[in-house]
């Protein structure tokens, strides 16, 4: 787990990047918008028993990734600068491994193995099924930031690796790619 309301996503340079792609928090060419106000509303990962209401997340002021609060550690959350799951480009949805006292929602994440199933459903009642292509951990100071918030498909971000007691923060993150079936 890392101190609340610290960003560990790499999230200064993912908003640089957002922002020389032109992303930001509006549509681009690069995604195909789904109809008026459709979101994802949750997650389904069958195989490590994840079922789990989806928040949107935006871009703090200081341009990092908003992560969902500590206070709902079995909620992940969409970041609304991604396409919406089952339209072209990517989609990112991003939860906490852990909070100081239990597990939470992607604290299995890094057990996925490709083949695997995610289901994402949408405020529109569909049901977007995935199959998981790679799963890898990164160094935070590696993060793949075009290859999560730019390339096509659905990514699943955590934290993961060791943990580091005197910034109280993962050293690294454990990223799921997957393929719309």
């Amino acid at each position: 787990m890392a101190r609340p309301g610290r960003v560990v996503l790499a999230g200064a340079v993912t908003g640089l990047l957002l922002v020389a792609f032109g992303k930001g928090m509006q549509t681009t060419t690069t995604t195909t918008p789904a109809a008026a106000g459709v979101v994802p509303k949750s997650i389904d990962i069958p195989s490590i028993d994840v079922e789990a209401s989806l928040m949107k997340l935006g871009l703090e002021k200081n341009g990092e990734v908003e992560l969902p609060p500590y206070e709902k550690p079995k909620v992940a959350g969409w970041y609304t600068g991604s396409a919406v799951p089952g339209e072209k480009g990517a989609s990112v949805i991003i939860g906490h491994v852990d909070t100081k006292t239990a597990p939470a929602v992607f604290y299995k994440l890094k057990e996925l193995r490709k083949g695997e199933t995610v289901k994402v459903e949408r405020s529109d009642g569909k049901v977007v099924e995935f199959e998981v292509d790679a799963i890898e951990q990164v160094h935070k100071d590696r993060f793949p930031a075009e290859r999560v918030y730019i390339e096509d498909g659905l990514k699943l971000v955590t934290c993961g690796g060791r943990f580091d007691y005197a910034t109280g923060e993962y050293l690294d993150n454990v990223i799921v790619y997957a393929s719309q079936v």
